[in-house]
């Protein structure tokens, strides 16, 4: 429990010491007119009270990703639960912090968007490129999931729950943001909090152990995958996610005052690692062994643990209502992330989103691909989706690194390129060493990303050296 508590206290101070921090390298204006005062137009660009835009953008980044992959990261043993504390901290809050702040300072654009202005189209390009092709992916495993878990409930083919959810899907992509996000998103927040409350306080009250095996240098995986990188990979939502660059423009479009950031996006950050920490922890401690949390997940995924932990924790009905909210909880993702896609489409094609013909123009087809690509088997998606997770990440620490030395923070460039180097030696360790993509052996392939990581950050620090100061972003 000690362990717990400690790393509670320690979120809770990076809140308001390395927050602050952010804050002086991006140095907010409460006086300037945010997006949602400037181009409001009742469909994207719509003022909320931030207490919704906090709920909404944990919705947003949330969905099953905090709680899938710390089962999963769990296999690996309690290094996991460091991963999450620290890397939420340092690298996680501020990728989302810089991205939607950055968002926010140009005109409520996907991070492509302003990676385009300030990099160069080459840049914007890539960037944009790597955020359709993940949200995507994104969406068709936030249809997939929850309809596993509604078939198992109800023995209903998953066929007909996965029709239904991409019905939902379409309608609320199309729907201005206020309709449907903005007056149940908050609600649904609420109750991924209260849920996952729920189960820990079920689990320190039950008669598991918390935390029983807390050795550090011990990889636990049953299967004897390496930890480095794997578990950098697997484990994402919660601790670092790419993810979260294209979903903060949503909210970077909604919010009301500059100086609210650091709650929006570093407080929703630091809001969903506390969920991750739960579900390592209930990983850890309510199996007596990994191989036996294996053997569940190989059974029924990591939709299975839950179904378990949840009923035998909370008895029928709380476990009924932890199983639901599970099922609430990627769906109010997936949409925002097929709805970010038509967004990011949009302003690449130029066509603006007021009228619903032409909403649809872009709704129609990408709706289309992603039906096709849900009848790719669940985890051989979610294995891609790890790496081009990672991989964005990386892009957008990379992008805030540059975009702080361009506009008058090079000092501070080392607050985005260290995480940056972390996570670029990881996507391109797992890219050399995985059977998915190169194959090479274990150890050339940690090398090999180290050195890749090494020289970016190199480059940067060169970068940061040269470059003069061009002053705030316009």
């Amino acid at each position: 429990m000690l362990w717990i508590l400690v790393a509670l206290l320690l979120l809770a101070a990076a809140y308001f010491v390395y927050g602050r921090l952010l804050e002086r390298a991006f140095r907010p204006d409460a006086e300037r007119l945010t997006p949602a005062h400037e181009y409001g137009d009742k469909v994207d660009y719509v003022e909320m009270p931030t207490w919704r835009v906090f709920l909404i953008q944990l919705l947003n980044i949330a969905g099953i990703g905090p709680i899938f992959g710390p089962i999963l990261g769990a296999l690996y043993g309690p290094q996991a639960l460091l991963w999450v504390v620290f890397g939420a901290i340092s690298a996680g809050g501020t990728h989302d912090y810089l991205c939607g702040m950055f968002s926010v300072r140009s005109r409520g654009q996907s991070i492509a968007g302003v990676v385009g202005e300030a990099m160069g189209p080459a840049a914007g390009f890539l960037m944009r490129v790597f955020s359709v092709i993940l949200l995507r992916r994104v969406g068709v495993i936030f249809v997939l999931s929850p309809a596993k878990l509604l078939s198992s409930l109800t023995d209903a083919p998953v066929a007909m729950f996965v029709f239904c959810i991409f019905g939902y899907y379409f309608v609320a992509t199309l729907v201005p943001i206020h309709v449907l996000i903005g007056r149940l998103y908050p609600f649904f927040g609420l109750v991924l909090l209260l849920g996952t409350v729920a189960v820990f306080t079920g689990l320190l009250l039950s008669d598991h152990p918390i935390l029983p095996e807390m050795d550090l240098l011990t990889n636990r995986h049953p299967e004897e995958l390496p930890l480095w990188p794997l578990l950098f990979i697997v484990l994402s939502c919660g601790a670092i996610s790419g993810f979260h660059s294209t979903q903060s423009p949503i909210m970077a479009r909604c919010l009301r005052n500059e100086s609210h950031g650091r709650f929006v996006f570093y407080g929703a950050m630091l809001a969903e690692a506390c969920i991750a920490m739960v579900w390592v922890t209930v990983g850890l401690s309510f199996y007596p062994a990994a191989d036996i949390l294996h053997a569940v997940i190989e059974g029924g995924s990591p939709s299975a643990v839950v179904s378990d932990v949840s009923m035998q924790l909370l008895g029928p009905i709380g476990g009924l209502i932890v199983i639901v909210s599970v099922i609430v909880l990627p769906i109010t993702s997936g949409d925002t992330a097929f709805r970010s896609t038509r967004l990011i489409l949009a302003e690449f094609l130029g066509l603006k989103q007021q009228a619903i013909a032409d909403r649809l123009k872009i709704a129609l087809p990408l709706f289309a691909a992603g039906i096709v690509i849900s009848y790719t088997d669940f985890f051989v998606i979610w294995r891609y989706f790890g790496w081009a997770n990672q991989s964005l990440a990386a892009l957008g620490l990379w992008s805030a690194a540059v975009l702080l030395c361009r506009h008058g923070s090079a000092g501070y460039h080392w607050i985005a390129s260290l995480p940056a180097t972390f996570m670029t030696a990881v996507t391109v360790s797992y890219f050399f060493y995985s059977p998915i993509t190169l194959g090479l052996p274990h150890g050339l392939s940690s090398w090999g990303g180290a050195g890749v990581g090494l020289v970016c950050l190199l480059v940067c620090a060169r970068y940061a050296s040269r470059l003069r100061k061009v002053g705030p972003l316009a």
